[in-house]
């Protein structure tokens, strides 16, 4: 009889361990797949960012040194977007693409303070087109990065929760970094590309 209820005691913790595992499992995925919404937007944003600097060059010469930190800041946050893609649950490669979006972002607002100064640019309809759609990507950006937020809160708290830390301790489940928008206040302002 002791037999039969030690088999069914370890029948029930197998069933629940590959439940938890599995369950982990799932999340896991469902923050790969948020990640990948914001790797679908992050793409449109550098690719738009190589068209917004050839379309001011023109107009802003004297503003080379701007122009180069643009592009050198693209170029950074494409290197990292490809790093966290690799696996979005590692915190290391979130929060570097996080800082490096912040100088995206910074480098940005930047270029557009400069370019307020140059009415023939403000005026340029390819420069209007190319900013209407970066405007339209931030947005698109934003909303997928509370969805990867929330993705990953719901992960993090499956991970850390007794008694599923068991199986994540176990296996190699580790929390996920959310994705923050920002370090500091200033930053935090929204790129204006209004002209």
């Amino acid at each position: 009889m002791v037999g039969y209820v030690l088999l069914g005691l370890i029948i029930v913790i197998a069933v629940w361990a590959m439940s938890a595992y599995n369950g982990l499992v799932g999340l896991r995925n469902q923050v790969k797949n948020a990640f990948a919404q914001i790797d679908v937007q992050l793409k449109r944003r550098y690719d738009l960012i190589p068209n917004l600097v050839e379309t001011a060059k023109g107009y802003i010469k004297h503003e080379r040194e701007t122009l180069e930190a643009v592009i050198a800041a693209r170029n950074t946050a494409v290197s990292a977007q490809a790093t966290a893609a690799a696996d979005p649950t590692d915190g290391g490669a979130v929060r570097q693409l996080g800082a490096a979006e912040n100088a995206l972002g910074a480098s940005l607002t930047r270029f557009f303070a400069v370019a307020e100064a140059y009415p023939d640019l403000k005026a340029n309809q390819n420069m209007l087109q190319v900013s209407e759609e970066l405007t339209s990507t931030e947005n698109k950006i934003a909303f997928a990065r509370q969805a990867f937020n929330d993705t990953v809160m719901g992960y993090n708290i499956a991970v850390e929760q007794f008694p599923g830390n068991l199986i994540a301790n176990g296996f190699g489940f580790k929390t996920a970094e959310q994705l923050a928008a920002t370090e500091s206040p200033e930053e935090k302002k929204a790129v204006k590309v209004q002209f």
